[in-house]
């Protein structure tokens, strides 16, 4: 109950975050994509700072979500992020949304309770034993260059989709690595083996690298091009590491039929809310003011 609690709590601050972060960059000019200027463009913004303490929080919240529990039971609850999105959303712009969106957010929730229901992930090690880190880190780096080669050569919603998908991959990467971290510190070994562990200093860079790629995103496209990829991305991929690298287990047989089902219903859901006005950063339509 712990890590699901901290999940849901990371899950509602990248929510804020993103929004905050998305009303930032789209005041960035499209010349300092992909450069360092962007990041120096953006620490001027205020909304933009607020958004990376909410990131700061979340990350805290993250790490002792992963320490209390599976990382394939704690990366697939940041699925609600999306609809959290659009809520935090509504509330900044101060607008009502449409029936057809909280539709979208019951789809997504749903399909949430029934994904983890029909899984139940759980077991495995806290910790990657001997060298599997080596064909992880390569078979992850091979598929974050292929992502940002073909971001490079579009634009607009299909460079941030690209590019929201490998900050997927670059957070849930962060995630196995904090995982990691996190259990050299209950190993025996205290701080001190935490400070000395690689995996830390890895999840720093690793942690660097996606919020880079994800500013990126943010700034080539709308958030209903970047925020599905980048929550849907970060799940699968995080339930992948914890399958490989920790030895966590989850359903098969029949009960992969729920499990598609699942599926089926947060895809569906994450499109409804896609073609919200609000997702795509237009005002809403009937612009009703929320007293």
């Amino acid at each position: 109950m712990i890590s699901v609690l901290f999940a849901i709590l990371t899950a509602l601050s990248n929510g804020t975050a993103s929004v905050l972060q998305r009303r930032a960059a789209r005041t960035v000019p499209d010349s300092e994509a992909m450069h360092l200027s962007l990041i120096g463009h953006l620490l001027r913004q205020r909304l933009w700072l607020a958004g990376i303490g909410l990131v700061i929080v979340a990350a805290v919240c993250q790490a002792v979500a992963l320490a209390t529990g599976p990382i394939a039971v704690v990366q697939p609850i940041f699925v609600i992020e999306l609809p959290a999105t659009l809520l935090m959303a509504a509330f900044v712009m101060r607008v009502r949304l449409s029936r057809r969106v909280w539709y979208g957010v019951a789809a997504v929730t749903l399909g949430l309770a029934l994904g983890m229901a029909s899984a139940a992930p759980g077991g495995g090690s806290t910790s990657v034993h001997g060298a599997a880190w080596i064909p992880a880190l390569i078979l992850t780096g091979l598929f974050e260059a292929a992502l940002i080669a073909a971001a490079l050569s579009s634009r607009g919603n299909t460079r941030g989709a690209l590019l929201g998908l490998a900050a997927a991959c670059g957070y849930a990467l962060t995630a196995a690595l904090m995982k990691d971290a996190m259990a050299r510190l209950e190993g025996g070994g205290g701080a001190v083996a935490l400070l000395t562990s690689w995996q830390l200093y890895a999840t720093a860079a690793a942690g660097v690298g996606a919020l880079f790629l994800l500013q990126n995103a943010l700034q080539a496209g709308t958030l209903v091009a970047v925020q599905p990829m980048l929550t849907l991305g970060d799940a699968l991929i995080s339930v992948v590491y914890g399958v490989t690298l920790f030895g966590e287990e989850l359903r098969t047989g029949w009960w992969v039929l729920p499990e598609l089902v699942a599926l089926t219903l947060i895809t569906a859901g994450c499109v409804e809310l896609a073609r919200s006005p609000l997702a795509a950063g237009n005002p809403a339509p009937p612009a009703r003011r929320v007293r």
